[in-house]
């Protein structure tokens, strides 16, 4: 596993602690892919997170945003009935996945169905953000005489 340094641009970068951040952790790699996933954009600011959580109870799943990373979190409740297997390929572990959320972007619902925990996101600027488009007016010939006559 490749392990980048990025302690040189917190040396020479004042105030963007986030953003180095930001790279350090996209670039550090989960050790298992286990839940599997997909990101998809279903709209111009709306997207949906599906995780294959099979074998999986709704109150066996956490989600929590905080500090923009959505964490979603699976934790098995003991089983007492023993059981012999002559092969398990369900993984039945604990996990915890993270998403790192852009500026905005909030979780609006999720959902468990047929195996798949699907959350919904959406992006919604603050209206002090929005661009907003300022009219031009025009001063008219008699405006600018009267300026001129007093």
């Amino acid at each position: 596993m490749r392990s980048l340094d990025f302690s040189p641009l917190y040396r020479s970068v004042v105030g963007s602690d986030r953003l180095a951040h930001l790279l350090e952790t996209a670039t550090v790699e989960s050790a298992s892919g286990y839940p599997p996933y997909n990101i998809e954009r279903t709209d111009e600011n709306a997207y949906r997170i599906e995780i294959a959580v099979a074998g999986f109870r709704s109150e066996e799943l956490t989600l929590e945003v905080k500090d923009n990373v959505l964490t979603v979190q699976g934790r098995k409740t003991a089983n007492d009935t023993p059981r012999r297997y002559l092969h398990r390929g369900l993984a039945e572990r604990n996990f915890d996945r993270r998403f790192q959320l852009a500026d905005y972007v909030s979780v609006t619902e999720a959902s468990l169905a047929d195996g798949l925990l699907t959350i919904a996101l959406k992006r919604e600027l603050p209206e002090a953000l929005k661009p907003r488009r300022i009219e031009i007016s025009t001063t008219s010939a008699s405006l600018i005489e009267g300026e001129k006559a007093a």
